[in-house]
């Protein structure tokens, strides 16, 4: 049985997910506004990732024998400057997001909850390949810089993204 405190804890953390996929289709969007289909289709496949974690945490409680509530979920930005900006805001959220989950592994740690350890697991470590994904984009912005043509053989880059 989860005990109330995780319980809480995941249930906002579902509100978490689901924001972040919202957060993410708010950036796809910025990029089909900006003509970077490639930068958009990468941005699509984010939210629905971040989608599928919110189900996950879903899931669990419900296999814990506990009760999920929904929550209201914050509308997320809609303009941005550049796609560095895009992807630094990409990338600082993801860090915030490692902070949440880092959080709920603590308290499943004080509870002595082995189940919300081994399932929080996952996450501990999809949150590392989350921010290294963000922070490559990152790098790879700063490099092309200016420089247009450079920007859209990126984004073709960025659109393979399955």
């Amino acid at each position: 049985m989860l005990n109330k405190a995780l319980q809480d804890i995941m249930n906002d953390q579902i509100k978490h997910e689901l924001y972040s996929s919202y957060l993410y289709l708010s950036m796809a969007a910025y990029f089909e506004g900006n003509n970077l289909l490639g930068s958009a289709h990468w941005m699509r496949v984010q939210a629905e990732e971040e989608k599928g974690h919110a189900l996950k945490f879903f899931d669990f409680i419900y296999d814990r024998g506990g009760r999920v509530t929904l929550q209201a979920i914050d509308a997320p930005p809609a303009d941005f400057k550049s796609a560095l900006d895009v992807f630094q805001s990409a990338l600082a959220h993801e860090q915030k997001v490692t902070g949440l989950i880092n959080a709920i592994y603590a308290l499943a740690v004080q509870e002595k909850d082995y189940a919300s350890q081994s399932f929080l697991k996952w996450f501990v470590d999809e949150q590392v390949e989350e921010e290294k994904s963000a922070s490559l984009v990152v790098e790879q912005l700063k490099m092309v810089g200016d420089h247009k043509g450079t920007l859209f053989m990126l984004d073709k880059e960025l659109g393979k993204r399955e």
